[in-house]
């Protein structure tokens, strides 16, 4: 990637933050710090790596993102907007009763979605289903899951892990946010689904670790991950909960929380800064 590429999806991650920001406290709810978290990862898989088109969303031959964490949708919607599927206007509609953008992801109403999602550990089975159906109808598409590390402590998850192994779904890449908090407090002290890379290689998967916030690092990994054979690529991607807004990063407080007025005004300057600055 060139510096000129860098700098562009730097700016497309901030303007995700941004949309992010700017839908949760219009609705005066929602999930921004598991949303935050991933717009580095978004901005990479939609604005360098997926084949997507908003001219035609349900093309079968498009590559595939089901965001099984699913309350982190404001981030989908944002990188949805940013890339044309429908006017960046919307995102202030978030959890409105007529808004087509619902508090988790629905195929049948959002223009981009390709698995509505939201109950926990499900979204990555989906995922599976369409890797596997790719293999069986001789398509090349890839599809990407991005599951919460909270999220990884149902056993559907790792369920679905060793079914993708069984199955050989080389073209599954299964991407886990690391940020370290869930709603109820930090995973090490509930339930810890760690160490990771130790359990992903014996369910038979390619395990590779990364900084979620580093773009060179994420266009590495998904290079490195479609070179892999015969077994699924999952990426352990550490990252901070509310990235790109100083406090709420690494806070749990804001795993469901909406910003206030103030704090939105606060978060708003903060991401322009960073806009500016590239």
């Amino acid at each position: 990637m060139d510096a000129k590429k860098l700098t562009e999806l730097q700016k497309n991650a901030t303007e995700i933050r941004m949309g992010i920001i700017e839908g949760v406290h219009a609705a005066g709810a929602g999930h921004p710090g598991g949303s935050l978290s991933i717009a580095d990862l978004m901005a990479y898989l939609y604005f360098a790596e997926m084949k997507v088109d908003p001219k035609d969303p349900k093309n079968p031959d498009r590559d595939r993102l089901v965001l099984s964490k699913g309350h982190a949708a404001p981030a989908l919607y944002a990188t949805l907007a940013l890339k044309g599927y429908f006017p960046v206007e919307d995102l202030k509609t978030l959890r409105q009763a007529n808004s087509h953008l619902q508090g988790h992801p629905d195929m049948k109403k959002t223009p981009g979605v390709d698995m509505t999602s939201g109950s926990l550990g499900q979204g990555i089975s989906a995922a599976c289903g369409m890797a596997l159906c790719a293999k069986l109808d001789k398509k090349d598409y890839r599809v990407y899951a991005i599951v919460g590390d909270g999220e990884s402590e149902e056993g559907q998850v790792w369920e679905a892990i060793m079914f993708a192994a069984h199955n050989k779904l080389d073209n599954l890449c299964i991407i886990i946010d690391y940020n370290g908090l869930q709603i109820d407090g930090a995973i090490h002290e509930i339930v810890s689904p760690a160490p990771y890379e130790e359990k992903i290689a014996a369910f038979g998967c390619h395990p590779i670790t990364i900084d979620a916030h580093d773009l060179l690092a994420i266009e590495a990994a998904v290079e490195e991950a479609k070179t892999v054979k015969e077994r699924p690529t999952v990426i352990v991607a550490k990252s901070v909960k509310g990235k790109g807004v100083s406090f709420m990063e690494n806070q749990v407080k804001w795993h469901g929380s909406a910003p206030n007025d103030e704090q939105y005004a606060q978060a708003m300057a903060e991401l322009n800064a960073t806009l500016a600055a590239l």
